[in-house]
């Protein structure tokens, strides 16, 4: 099932569509309003306001294309190709351009949000409003696991924003609408309801707490928006499950809340600093539940509480069932998860936990992702077998250093020193260690240069 979940994209032409409001304080009226004063039921009042604001989003940029592989037995009937070909090749890069929209956020400092995957690896970025004015747009910063990106748009004037809606109020059943470019048709509005919240394991997002949508979403929303009858923002259309290819009224969006939460970060960091509780643990169940006098089905159960981590210097403890975070209601461990991700790396947070048959409330200081910060030389072997025996960790300014490494180990023949900070793999820069681990999968098997600073000066060391 989960090989039909597509992003709602087209295969060249990621266009989609989006919303901003004007000013919130002069929303059209909600249908009810137009019930009481003779009108007819319409979206036309509120839409108006709204679409003017959708943005186009065109972009242009490299992308890295393996070579295909030569099987080890017919390499004889290709003598000289190894390198373009063969198993060994590096990545071609070719051009590419890709259509996308994204929404206005921020009027006054021309601030949009878009889908990163819209975005990802383009070297020009261009944003068109529906008044035909475009303007050159500077990636502010992008964060993966949410799939989210916010543009900023240079020398532009006379915008409108949207409102965000707080999205944890949503309910299932609430009315929606979805604004987007579907198959390239042009601006394109349907309506639906909230089918369902904090739906995750679809495996389209590291960081997963969609809501479902009904309104039809098809190839070409993906980066769209999703809005309520007040023309305020409740999430970003993404992805949608499609066995035949098309809308079967399965749609995901990212919540409007989780959008607001990461692009604070980009805008005032550049990336997502990201927070760690400091436990593991599952999904609850009825079982789970009764055995440990619980009497709710929903919450996310605590196996085990990291040694000094921030959970641990809080009070939690193995066995709590985690209930609510900041006082919204906790359903499962997937959604604690994601909560928790979108947190700033400092900030509190309340908990409260089911123990002993009562409910008990933490505050808990968010710890940093020590796992995205540091490799133990033990475990650095799964980044690569080449990187055995070097403890890492990311670079103050970028990149990441070999904090130590040890004697006569893999890492130290292949020529790696303490105080080394890896910059790139081949062609592509590596800011942390995530971009260290994506750049190496993605030359799994092939020779790869990592570009290393050392000393103030640059060299390169080839790996297998």
């Amino acid at each position: 099932m989960l090989s039909k979940i597509k992003t709602a994209t087209a295969a060249i032409v990621l266009s989609v569509g989006v919303l901003t409001i004007s000013n919130a304080n002069a929303a059209a009226p909600i249908l009810s309003d137009m019930v009481a004063n003779g009108q007819t039921p319409s979206l036309a009042p509120m839409l108006k306001q709204v679409l003017p604001a959708v943005v186009n989003i065109s972009v242009k940029g490299k992308k890295d294309v393996k070579g295909f592989a030569i099987p080890d037995k017919f390499q004889f009937m290709f003598p000289g190709m190894g390198d373009m070909f063969g198993n060994n090749a590096q990545p071609q890069q070719r051009e590419f351009q890709a259509l996308g929209s994204g929404v206005i956020i921020n009027a006054k400092d021309g601030l949009v949000v878009t889908n990163n995957h819209v975005v990802d690896d383009a070297t020009e970025i261009k944003v068109q409003l529906k008044d035909g004015r475009e303007f050159t747009a500077k990636l502010v910063g992008t964060d993966k696991h949410t799939d989210l990106a916010l543009l900023k748009l240079k020398d532009a004037s006379n915008l409108t924003q949207v409102e965000l809606f707080d999205s944890d109020s949503l309910e299932v059943g609430d009315f929606a609408i979805a604004i987007g470019n579907p198959y390239g048709l042009g601006q394109t509005v349907t309506s639906g309801i909230v089918s369902a919240l904090g739906r995750s394991g679809l495996n389209i997002e590291n960081i997963e707490n969609f809501i479902q949508t009904d309104a039809a979403i098809n190839s070409g929303n993906s980066g769209g928006a999703l809005i309520n009858l007040n023309g305020q923002l409740i999430g970003i259309n993404t992805a949608i499950m499609a066995p035949s290819g098309g809308n079967i009224g399965i749609g995901f969006a990212i919540p409007s809340n989780m959008v607001k939460t990461v692009t604070e970060q980009l805008l005032k960091y550049g990336a997502v600093k990201r927070g760690m509780l400091g436990v593991a643990g599952t999904e609850l169940t009825a079982d789970l539940a009764k055995n440990f006098g619980y009497d709710q089905s929903t919450g996310a159960f605590v196996n085990e509480v990291l040694k000094d981590s921030s959970a641990q210097k809080a009070g939690i403890k193995s066995g709590d069932i985690i209930t609510a975070i900041n006082g919204k209601k906790i359903k499962s461990f997937a959604q604690l998860r994601a909560e928790i991700a979108t947190q700033r790396a400092g900030s509190e947070v309340k908990v409260t936990v089911f123990r002993d048959g009562s409910y008990k409330d933490f505050t808990v200081k968010i710890g940093d992702n020590i796992a995205a910060q540091k490799i133990s030389a033990d475990s650095s072997k799964e980044i690569s077998p080449a990187f055995a025996g070097a403890a890492l960790a990311n670079a103050k300014d970028g990149g990441v250093e070999v904090t130590d490494i040890a004697k006569g180990s893999m890492a130290a023949r292949f020529g790696l020193r303490k105080g080394d900070v890896i910059t790139g793999v081949n062609r592509a820069d590596v800011k942390n260690i995530n971009d260290l681990k994506k750049n190496l999968e993605r030359v799994k098997g092939q020779i790869s240069a990592i570009r290393i600073n050392r000393n103030g000066g640059t060299l390169y060391i080839t790996l297998r």
